[in-house]
C-alpha cells in the first residue's frame, strides 16, 4: 500500500479532527497521526471534565443558598468520589464522538504512534515513513511548567492531572486566576474545599473588562474563596503535620498558607518540541507557538498551522474553525482567512462571555467618541424571577454606532453572547441590538435593555418619531 498521502494531520485534539473529517468528505487520501488518544485536550483534561464537574458544584451551590427562590436551604453532602466518576462518564459518553473508530468509518488512517517531520514533505511515525502534499501540525498545548523554590519536591496537580483526584482536597490552593483557575477555585470551594487562590497581576481575569475581574472577585470572596491578587509564589515548603505551605510575596510583605493539595493553572504552552519542525522548514517563536499567516500556513509552503500550537486563542471553538480555515487551504489551495470576531467564555458563577474589543481598547483607537451602553442585572426581570440579579452587560460601538465589542458578566452569559457574536460580525449599529425583538423574560434581554437604554438617552426629548428616525439611521450607517 503507498504511503502517500493527499493530507497528514499531527496530533488528534479538536482541530485535527475536524480537519480530518473535512479531509475525509472530501474523498482525499489523509492520515491523522495521534501519539496517545484522539480527543484531545478538551475531552480529557479541559472543556467536558471541567465544565462536568462544575454542573456538580453550581447544583450542590444552588441547593446550599435555595432560600434565594423561598426555599428552605440544605447543606448537601458531597460525595466526591462519585461527582467524579460522573466527571469521567461525561467523558466516556462524548468519547465515540472522536474515537479512532468514527474516524476510520470516515475515512481516516488513524495510526497511533510518535510523528516526527524528516523533511518538508515527509512525516515518520515509528520507522514507517508517510509522504504528503500537504501537512496540518495540530499538536496542541500542555500544561506550563512553574518555577518555585521547593515545587519539584511535592506532587503538584496541573489542569492535565486534577481530574484523577478521588478524595476532595480539605485546603486547595490554586497558582493563576486566569479563566481555568477561577473556574476551578470556585467549583472546589462549592464543593466543599477551603481555597486560595493567588495571582500575580493586581486583577483576576486580566484579559476582561476590569468590571467583571472585580465581580468575579467578589463573588469568590463571597464564597468562601481566599483571593490573594498582587501575589507572587516564593517557595512551597513543610508546614506542622502532613501539610504544605505556600510562602508568598505582595508589596514587599511575605505570608504563608498550609494547603493539601497545590493546584497549578497559570497557563499552557505550545506542544512543538521533538517533532521535527526544523526538519520541515516550520519556524517557531520565542514561546514556542507555530508561527502562520491569517491562512494559517507556516513557513514551509505544505505545512499549515491549527488550534492551540499556534497560541492564538486556546479554545476548542477557535480549534475547530482553524481546522475549517486550514483543511481546505492545504488541500484545494483555497485562500480561506481566520475569523477575528471570536467569542469567549469564562464559566464561572456568574459567566463571563466577551467578544470583540473591551472597553479600553475601543477608547485607545477612538477616544471620547467611544460609545458604551451598559445595563446592570439587578434591573433584569428574569434574573430577579431566578434569584440570582447580579452582573451586567456592556456593549461597545464605534463612533458611527457600529457594535465592536460586548462583554456580558452575568448568568446565560455564555449563550447570549452567540447573537452579539453574529451582529458583530454582519456590521450591525447598536441600534440592531435594541430592534431585534426578545422574548420576555430571558437573560438575552440584557444587552437588548443596555442598547435600548443608551438610545433613550441619546435621542431624549426628541419623541418617539425622531428615536425611531435615529435607529434607521443608525442601521443605514452600518
Amino acid at each position: 500500500m503507498s504511503d502517500r498521502h493527499d493530507l497528514v494531520i499531527l496530533g488528534g485534539g479538536s482541530a485535527g479532527l475536524v480537519a480530518a473529517f473535512i479531509a475525509a468528505g472530501m474523498r482525499a487520501r489523509v492520515a491523522l497521526v495521534e501519539r496517545s488518544r484522539t480527543g484531545g485536550d478538551c475531552l480529557w483534561t479541559g472543556c467536558v471534565p471541567s465544565k462536568s464537574l462544575i454542573a456538580a458544584a453550581q447544583l450542590a451551590h444552588r441547593i446550599r443558598h435555595a432560600d434565594s427562590v423561598g426555599l428552605t436551604p440544605v447543606d448537601p453532602v458531597v460525595d466526591f468520589e462519585r461527582v467524579m466518576d460522573r466527571v469521567h462518564g461525561a467523558m466516556a459518553t462524548i468519547e465515540p464522538h472522536d474515537s479512532p473508530r468514527r474516524l476510520r468509518e470516515a475515512g481516516v488512517e488513524v495510526i497511533i504512534g510518535e510523528g516526527c517531520f524528516v523533511g518538508p514533505s515527509s512525516i515518520q511515525v515509528d520507522g514507517r515513513t508517510l509522504d504528503f502534499r500537504s501537512a496540518i501540525v495540530a499538536t496542541g498545548s500542555r500544561p506550563g511548567a512553574m518555577s518555585i523554590d521547593g515545587i519539584s519536591d511535592i506532587d503538584v496537580l496541573s489542569t492535565d492531572t486534577v481530574w484523577g483526584l478521588r478524595e476532595l482536597p480539605r485546603r486547595l490552593t490554586v497558582l493563576g486566576g486566569g479563566p481555568v483557575g477561577c473556574e476551578l477555585a470556585q467549583a472546589f470551594a462549592r464543593l466543599g474545599s477551603r481555597v486560595t487562590l493567588v495571582e500575580l497581576a493586581d486583577r483576576l481575569l486580566a484579559k476582561e473588562e476590569p468590571d467583571a475581574s472585580a465581580l468575579i472577585a467578589e463573588r469568590l470572596g463571597a464564597e468562601g474563596v481566599d483571593v490573594r491578587l498582587d501575589t507572587r509564589a516564593v517557595q512551597a515548603r513543610p508546614s506542622v503535620g502532613a501539610a504544605t505551605e505556600l510562602v508568598m510575596e505582595s508589596r514587599g510583605a511575605r505570608s504563608a498558607v498550609a494547603f493539601d493539595r497545590l493546584l497549578v493553572a497559570t497557563g499552557r504552552r505550545p506542544v512543538t518540541g521533538g517533532i521535527g519542525l526544523e526538519e520541515a522548514g516550520v519556524d517557531v517563536d520565542r514561546q514556542g507557538a507555530v508561527v502562520t499567516d491569517e491562512r494559517l500556513r507556516t513557513s514551509a509552503r505544505r505545512i499549515y498551522a491549527a488550534g492551540d500550537v499556534t497560541a492564538r486563542l486556546p479554545f476548542t471553538h477557535v480549534a475547530g474553525h482553524h481546522a475549517q480555515v486550514a483543511a481546505p487551504n492545504a488541500l484545494l489551495g483555497a485562500r480561506r482567512t481566520i475569523d477575528e470576531t471570536i467569542p469567549w467564555v469564562t464559566f464561572t458563577d456568574p459567566e463571563v462571555a466577551h467578544v470583540g474589543l473591551t472597553e479600553a481598547q475601543a477608547r485607545e483607537r477612538w477616544g471620547t467618541r467611544t460609545i458604551i451602553a451598559r445595563s446592570d442585572y439587578a434591573h433584569l426581570d428574569r434574573a430577579i424571577i431566578d434569584g440570582a440579579p447580579r452582573g451586567f452587560a456592556l456593549l461597545v460601538g464605534d463612533p458611527r454606532g457600529r457594535l465592536v465589542g460586548a462583554t456580558v458578566a452575568a448568568a446565560g452569559g455564555g449563550e447570549v453572547i452567540a447573537e452579539l457574536t453574529a451582529l458583530i460580525r454582519q456590521g450591525e449599529p447598536l441600534a440592531g441590538v435594541a430592534s431585534t425583538v426578545h422574548a420576555y423574560p430571558t437573560l438575552a434581554q440584557g444587552p437588548a435593555r443596555a442598547a435600548g437604554e443608551h438610545l433613550q438617552r441619546r435621542y431624549a426629548g426628541w419623541g418617539y418619531q425622531a428615536l425611531a428616525r435615529g435607529v434607521l439611521m443608525a442601521r443605514r450607517l452600518r
